[in-house]
């Protein structure tokens, strides 16, 4: 089956819309996707209809809105392939996700001299929680850095697990270049718990757990079409048995006196207070909007996309691409002599294309490559070889300008 592109894209309202009186070219997925209707239609529903507190209530709303919210836990096992929906913490994203694990997992675990491992490919939510364990508990922070093509072989992270590491913390997918890691070798390759950040490659591609290896695993929703402040991490249940909980309050307790206080099983355990019911039921949504159009699918379109994209820009000898690595996917990140990133943005941005400029929550990458900042263009299952070209065409008008 192949994707009927035209079709999806009329499932998303917004991509009908202008933009300084041209339609709008939307290429910053990287950051945050659009959302298709029946995702805005299902977050509607439950406000106007099905809105109650969950977990807490006997009465009918409630129990209807903890029968849809809880239902999500099993379409995000189903989605990542974990094999025990109680492997699935709810968070408001991979941030919080992370800093779950930093403080729940790691903290009481590791001492001054510890060693925490991480690709210089990271996103600033997979390197200021483990900062703060540098800075209050001593922890050491490795680096590994990619290859110049931007890849990052597996092996290369592996000869970097040395005698004191404790956790090795690795983006799936690089949110700046698209290098695509292979995780599963690395947690394949070492008995050291790996984390990986599943971010920018759970709305790419297939995401299998159990082929995968690995020990935690995050997503955030807004990246899979998804609400903002919904989102999800699989730790495994080897791993929760050693953790404590993060955030202390309601639900998350099996018996509060005033001399003591006993704690949920998991996943309860990790979701303290009023959670984000509604956005983890548009969540929910958005999950089985994509696994009905097939994630295999999705993958497949994109590739060719993205081998489009590479074609034309590649013709743009004036353009540097930060990051050509093998199988990457479709996030390029450009550089132009002459011409800052927020410069070409604001330009693109005239001619109704959003793209992202800065550094991309990557302030290491960034320092590797030697730049202040790229602009970023990354494409989603909806954008087409039509929205290629016109993005070409804007770099060439780019181009004069600064010529």
């Amino acid at each position: 089956m192949s994707l009927d592109v035209e079709k999806i894209r009329a499932d998303f309202p917004i991509l009908s819309t202008t933009v300084n009186g041209r339609p709008l070219v939307y290429l910053d997925n990287g950051a945050s996707a659009q959302k298709p209707q029946v995702v805005i239609d299902a977050i509607s529903r439950a406000y106007s209809g099905e809105y109650a507190n969950v977990h807490r209530g006997l009465h009918h709303l409630s129990n209807l809105a903890t029968e849809n919210y809880e239902r999500v836990r099993g379409i995000i096992a189903r989605f990542l392939g974990a094999a025990h929906e109680d492997e699935v913490i709810f968070t408001s994203g991979s941030t919080e996700g992370i800093n779950l694990v930093s403080y729940g997992w790691a903290a009481p675990r590791l001492q001054a001299g510890d060693e925490i491992l991480l690709s210089v490919l990271e996103h600033h939510a997979n390197i200021v929680p483990w900062h703060f364990l540098r800075e209050r508990q001593g922890v050491v922070l490795r680096w590994v850095e990619p290859e110049p093509d931007g890849s990052l072989p597996a092996e290369k992270m592996l000869a970097a697990v040395g005698p004191r590491t404790r956790l090795i913390a690795v983006t799936h997918m690089s949110n700046v270049t698209g290098t695509v890691v292979d995780v599963g070798a690395i947690a394949r390759g070492t008995d050291v718990p790996v984390l990986v950040d599943g971010s920018q490659a759970a709305v790419h591609m297939p995401v299998d757990l159990a082929a995968l290896g690995c020990d935690f695993y995050c997503i955030t929703g807004h990246k899979l079409y998804g609400p903002s402040g919904s989102g999800a991490i699989w730790i495994s249940h080897e791993r929760q048995a050693e953790m404590r909980p993060f955030l202390g309050g309601g639900d998350m307790i099996h018996e509060v006196t005033r001399d003591s206080v006993s704690y949920a099983a998991p996943p309860l355990r990790f979701e303290a207070g009023t959670p984000g019911i509604v956005n983890q039921i548009g969540l929910g949504v958005a999950l089985e909007y994509m696994m009905g159009l097939g994630m295999a699918n999705i993958a497949a379109y994109e590739r060719e996309l993205c081998d489009y994209a590479a074609q034309r820009l590649a013709g743009l000898n004036w353009l540097n691409i930060q990051g050509n690595a093998p199988g990457k996917g479709a996030i390029f990140s450009m550089s132009m002599s002459g011409a800052h990133a927020h410069d070409i943005s604001t330009i693109l941005d005239k001619r109704g294309i959003a793209v992202r400029a800065g550094t991309h929550c990557a302030m290491p990458l960034m320092q590797f490559y030697g730049l202040p900042a790229t602009a970023r263009a990354s494409f989603a299952m909806y954008n087409t070889r039509s929205e290629v070209d016109a993005l070409v065409h804007a770099l060439e008008f780019c181009r004069e300008l600064f010529a």
